[in-house]
């Protein structure tokens, strides 16, 4: 691999220092999905690094992205952000849609909408936000809110890159939506870099061991009603 060292500004100090490109591979195991096991599709596993020993500097950049209902699914499947972005979530398919989260991430609740609109949430705390269709039970996408600006989410290939990072100590964190919390807090390691060291985090295995698909519920907490073909199942607030 090659590595791109470059002069960048640090916000904490407001000097100058010297910033790498960092790279890896994630690699997914255990896994019971055919995507992964027939073709080796490793992608959406989020990784960043948490400063070890101060919060992480505000970096400007993108604030601003993108989640599209396309084909009945989400595109991306997992985003990652960082906290105080705002993701648009446009309706590019003929059908209604309606987009929520009750999870612990951010609750969240954008109603029925039409195809060819759109609407957004601003996400201003940091955490994992599980997203679904209250129409489309088979609809699902997870956006990642953290609160560091050095983030990547992998490739197919599973390669992932976070660009200008600084010198520093830092805690490497993964996530994959497949994975346990057991096998992921044992993932969460020290990483050190400097700008005499070409720091590669190489390949990182993630076991899919122990995870059990389990249908969600829709925003009401109840079990979705039989599908009838791509019409508008919409049910007033019960």
């Amino acid at each position: 691999m090659t590595w791109l060292w470059r002069i960048c500004f640090s916000s904490l100090w407001l000097l100058p220092v010297w910033c790498a490109n960092v790279q890896g591979t994630a690699v997914l195991t255990d896994s019971h999905d055919p995507g992964v096991r027939r073709k080796k599709d490793f992608s959406g596993v989020v990784v960043w690094l948490q400063p070890a020993n101060t919060a992480a500097p505000v970096r400007s950049g993108a604030r601003r992205f993108r989640m599209e209902q396309k084909d009945k699914h989400f595109k991306p499947h997992v985003l990652a952000i960082p906290v105080g972005a705002t993701v648009d979530f446009p309706n590019q398919d003929p059908i209604f849609h309606n987009v929520f989260s009750n999870y612990n991430g951010q609750i969240f609740d954008l109603f029925l909408y039409r195809p060819n609109t759109t609407k957004e949430v601003v996400f201003k705390r940091p955490g994992i936000v599980r997203v679904f269709c209250n129409i489309h039970p088979t609809m699902s996408a997870v956006i990642a809110v953290l609160d560091t600006p050095w983030f990547a989410v992998s490739d197919v290939t599973g390669n992932f890159e976070m660009r200008d990072v600084p010198p520093g100590n830092y805690t490497l964190h993964i996530f994959h939506e497949r994975a346990t919390d057991e096998t992921l807090n044992a993932l969460v390691r020290p990483v050190t870099l400097d700008r005499a060291a070409q720091q590669v985090l190489g390949s990182i295995k993630i076991s899919e061991t122990g995870y059990i698909p389990a249908p969600h519920k829709d925003k009401w907490d109840k079990d979705y009603p039989p599908p009838i073909d791509d019409q508008p199942a919409y049910r007033p607030n019960q």
